[in-house]
Parts: C-alpha cells; structure tokens; sequence
C-alpha cells in the first residue's frame, strides 16, 4: 500500500470543525500508530535528503511534529515558526489572512541564515494563507524558500497555486 493509501486510512475527518462546514483532517490519529510514522518520516528523508536545504522551518504547531523529527534526521536546524506572543527573543513578524479569520505569525531574528534555502514543513495545505505567511517571514529573514512540505493537500482549496509563485516544490504526501 502506498504512504498516500497509509496516511487516508488513518487520518480522521471531523465535521463542523473549526466552524460549521469544514471537515477537519485530524492527524492526530497519525501520531497514535509509531510504524506509520515512521514510514513517514522515512519517506519525507528520502524526499529531501541531498537537496541542498539548510534548514526546515516548521508552522505551529502541527508543523513541528515531522518537521523537527525530519530536521534531525536530516542533520539541519529547525526553525520554529509560531504564532503572535509565544517567542522569547527578538523577533520578526508577518500578519495574514486566514480562511476563518487572520493571524500572525512570528520567527526569531537570528534563526535563518542569510541566503539559506529552507523548506517549509505544515501538516495540511489548505488555502495556503499559513505557507505563504511563512514564506514572507523567511524572505524577510535573508533565506530562501527551498520549496513546501505537507502531509496533507486539499487540493480543492487551491494552496497549491497561491505558493507556486514562491516554488515549485511543493509535495503533499496524501491528497483530497
């Protein structure tokens, strides 16, 4: 069975979360099966390993789960993106609209080397509002944006195409 076919038959829906209307993707379910996992994070290794990527810069707070586990696998730094308020030291700051609302975002100062390339690492692509945010947040840091990393696509919210004039390379281990 393929990572794809894997991720589908555990990742759970929730409908009328956060609002009514939206089926939630639920990964959580991902995080109870370790071989799963594991398979995950060995196949994002292979995806990645040797591609010139400096860092990964992983979007709170899902996006820390395989992107710091994937960092470290692959010997890099990881960046923490998080949102308004929740980091200590100097920092910079991107606010963006959401689907449901809008946000901010923050990253430290000194966490991106100049001219660094960094892939971006969430657990969904929906719109793309958090991925592009991120991007611009890395832009104004001095790196580079090496491309997209996601577990899941919901490729009938269009993210894909807000972010294709950041990079081409965007991958979505499951798709719906």
């Amino acid at each position: 069975m393929s990572i794809e076919n894997k991720i589908k038959a555990v990742v759970r829906d929730v409908p009328n979360f956060p609002k009514e209307g939206i089926i939630f993707k639920d990964i959580s379910t991902l995080m109870l099966n370790p071989t799963l996992s594991n398979e995950i994070l060995d196949e994002l290794v292979v995806l990645y390993q040797g591609k010139g990527i400096d860092a990964i810069a992983g979007i709170e707070s899902r996006g820390f789960l395989f992107g710091y586990a994937l960092a470290m696998r692959l010997n890099i730094p990881f960046v923490l993106i998080r949102k308004k308020g929740k980091l200590p030291y100097h920092k910079i700051s991107y606010a963006y609209d959401l689907e449901y609302g809008s946000a901010e975002i923050e990253m430290h100062q000194d966490a991106i080397q100049p001219n660094s390339n960094i892939l971006i690492h969430d657990d969904l692509l929906a719109t793309g509002g958090s991925a592009q945010a991120a991007a611009e947040l890395i832009k104004m840091a001095g790196g580079q944006v090496y491309g997209f990393s996601f577990l899941i696509g919901l490729n009938f919210l269009n993210g894909t195409e807000k972010l294709l004039p950041i990079s081409s390379n965007i991958i979505n281990l499951a798709t719906y």
